[in-house]
């Protein structure tokens, strides 16, 4: 019978045993052993031997838990080592540090004092104390008399130790106010209990196990042969609602199989903001070499994302316990799959130490599930890569950070880095108001436009009513490319960078999650000049970096995100004026008005800011093109990118709009 852990039952198919006791046990880490003399008894010599000779000898050998080659009274150095690691099984590669107190001559006998202490990795709390062995002299040599009470005061014959850990409860990942976004869920963890199968049969049943549940057979097989020969090697763990999970009667009928009942931190769905929070699994070798001793193989942490950045403080700190138990009893084997075991019975069962975890602290970001949530199903089908940025333009906080699947889960919304397109002109468009132009400022608008030997044309179906001679607020709202362009002397140096600066756009960040808040370089060419002032050339922007654009513009001030409170930055650009982020709304609400974005006016009132854009890249002839846009209503701003669409508009646009009428 699988022993439990849990009072939990598993799913409605069948109950699923706990995970064991053993499972929750780590390993720890073995301590280098210091050992020290004293008492005032003279040192060895040439001529004679010592009790402190034979003392320190002894401490230093139970600090390495091989007392084989020291000299006892009444047995043999391989009779108490061997009886020593029954002792100290349980305590898996953790080793002492023992050192040697007073040593004193009684009556009969003399008396080696000895200080143990045990380091658990990641306890702060080490578990000290003190035993005393005795000594004799037998033909000129002195010797320690054999007895578990050498190892721990309270062990005796037919007892020995075990410890396991215990992990803390980790922190959740909390949303706008406090929603839980990733919490503790149930999950059925499945692998092969090497103790219930023989070595013959372990291969056999890692492939039929793997195959089960479609995961790598031969890494899986090869797994199963590298671990410990009791450890419980796991293959995949899915959540307990899972409906495609095998049925239990299905993984019983492989040797050595088992389904394990636990709980693990996860979101609401798998898919939910994966890329941003990261997920958290068994520690791998690099996470505990990275924890530079707070973490074991089998310590649950983060693996990557927030999990992984925040995981200090989410992880918390563990805590450990050790027991007497009856020697009879079996123990998992050290290893850091934490195979199942049998308890000592409850009258042998006696705790001697305890270290109390600490529960990990929560992680609180300003993300909305439902927000986020109906990001993900906006993006659901869309087949490129694509992501959906909302961010409050009052404070900045980041309401949902989607990525589409076809950006196989890399975080675009948040590090993307593409060629904003004609989204740009916002920011081009402010360089031309602090130039002198004004919205109702006339601007020639061509078919095309040549610099330095280079054709610029407007999009293929660019109005061809709204050629020839044009305000700057028609150039925003029919997004003529020609038009732009033809301003470039208007603007010199960094003019166009600190525009766009001035709109959260191209300036770094820490704000304590990964984020590319774009890039505007200087360009030297004429044709680099003038690509730039439509989003093209070497100019760069994340999803993220245009929802700011546009939520600076709807605040009127520039508006920086932030995904956790406590982490915000500071605008290092020149501010906004009033008259300037006043004249840029009437501009980019001109776009729904009468321009790219009309078909968003029928969800006003409140007014929709807006903006498309269509970046070429590559050199396939035509080009590929990114299809993005932007928009603000309310207290909402929001980005739409999609790597491979015909045009803003056409393929950005409808996704935008889905969003908009999703969360009003």
């Amino acid at each position: 019978m699988i022993p439990r852990a849990t009072k939990r039952q598993a799913s409605p198919r069948a109950a699923v045993p706990a995970a064991p006791k053993a499972l929750a046990a780590l390993c720890c880490v073995a301590l280098a052993a210091g050992c020290t003399t004293g008492g005032g008894l003279p040192g060895p010599s040439d001529s004679a031997d010592t009790a402190q000779r034979a003392a320190t000898e002894l401490a230093v050998a139970l600090a390495k838990k091989d007392v084989s080659k020291v000299e006892f009274a009444g047995a043999t150095g391989t009779e108490a080592s061997n009886h020593l690691t029954a002792l100290l099984r349980g305590m898996g590669p953790l080793a002492p540090a023992v050192t040697v107190g007073e040593v004193a001559a009684q009556s009969d006998t003399t008396t080696a004092a000895l200080s143990y202490s045990w380091t658990f990795p990641g306890v702060p709390e080490k578990w000290s104390y003190g035993t005393s062995a005795q000594l004799v002299e037998e033909g000129g040599r002195w010797k320690a008399r054999w007895q578990p009470g050498l190892v721990q005061p309270d062990l005796s014959a037919g007892t020995r130790l075990s410890q396991r850990r215990i992990p803390a409860e980790r922190g959740e990942v909390l949303g706008q106010d406090g929603e839980p976004l990733v919490e503790a869920r149930a999950v059925v963890r499945y692998g092969i209990d090497k103790s219930q199968v023989s070595g013959a049969t372990q291969a056999a049943s890692a492939r039929k196990l793997a195959k089960l549940l479609d995961v790598d057979a031969a890494g899986y097989a090869a797994k199963v042969k590298a671990a410990g020969a009791e450890a419980f090697v796991e293959a995949i763990t899915l959540r307990a609602e899972d409906e495609n999970r095998p049925a239990n009667g299905t993984v019983f009928a492989i040797p050595g199989a088992l389904p394990i009942e636990d709980e693990q931190m996860l979101p609401p769905t798998r898919d939910f903001a994966a890329a941003l929070l990261g997920r958290v699994g068994q520690a791998t070798k690099e996470a505990v070499d990275a924890a530079k001793g707070a973490v074991v193989a089998g310590d649950q942490v983060g693996l990557s994302g927030l999990q992984q950045r925040y995981d200090e403080q989410l992880r918390g700190t563990p805590g450990a316990e050790v027991r007497i138990v009856a020697a009879k009893a079996t123990t998992a084997s050290p290893s850091p799959s934490h195979s199942p075991s049998t308890s000592a019975s409850p009258a042998s069962d006696r705790t001697v130490f305890e270290a109390k975890p600490t529960a990990g602290k929560d992680l609180q970001l300003t993300l909305s599930l439902r927000l986020q949530q109906t990001a993900e199903k906006v993006l659901a089908k869309t087949k490129p890569a694509s992501a959906l940025v909302a961010i409050r333009p009052s404070s900045g906080a980041v309401l949902a950070a989607a990525n589409g699947p076809g950006a196989d889960g890399q975080p675009v919304a948040t590090t993307g880095q593409y060629p904003p397109g004609s989204t740009f002109k916002a920011a081009t468009s402010l360089a031309l108001l602090r130039a002198g132009l004004t919205p109702s400022s006339k601007v020639s608008c061509p078919a095309t436009v040549t610099v330095n030997g280079r054709r610029f044309k407007n999009y293929s179906d660019y109005a061809s009513s709204a050629e020839g001679t044009i305000s700057l607020k028609t150039a925003v709202a029919q997004s003529c490319n020609t038009a732009f362009i033809g301003q470039r002397s208007k603007l010199s140096g960094d003019d166009l960078a600190q525009a766009a600066a001035s709109l959260g756009l191209g300036t770094d960040y820490d704000v304590g999650f990964p984020s590319f808040f774009g890039s505007v370089p200087g360009e030297t060419s004429p044709t680099g000049q003038a690509a730039s002032l439509i989003g093209q050339a070497k100019v760069q922007a994340s999803p993220l970096a245009m929802a700011a654009v546009a939520a600076s513009v709807a605040a009127g001030k520039t508006v920086l995100p932030h995904l956790l409170p406590e982490m915000q930055a500071t605008p290092k650009a020149k501010p906004l004026t009033g008259a300037e982020a006043e004249q840029l709304r009437e501009m980019l609400g001109a776009v729904v008005d009468e321009g790219s974005g009309r078909f968003l006016s029928a969800l006003d009132p409140p007014e929709i800011l807006a903006k498309t854009g269509t970046a070429e890249y590559g050199t396939a002839n035509p080009p590929k093109t990114h299809a993005w846009m932007i928009a603000a209503q309310g207290d909402l701003a929001v980005a739409v990118f999609v790597a491979d669409g015909e045009s803003g508009s056409k393929t950005a646009g409808p996704l935008l709009e889905q969003y908009l009428k999703a969360v009003r």
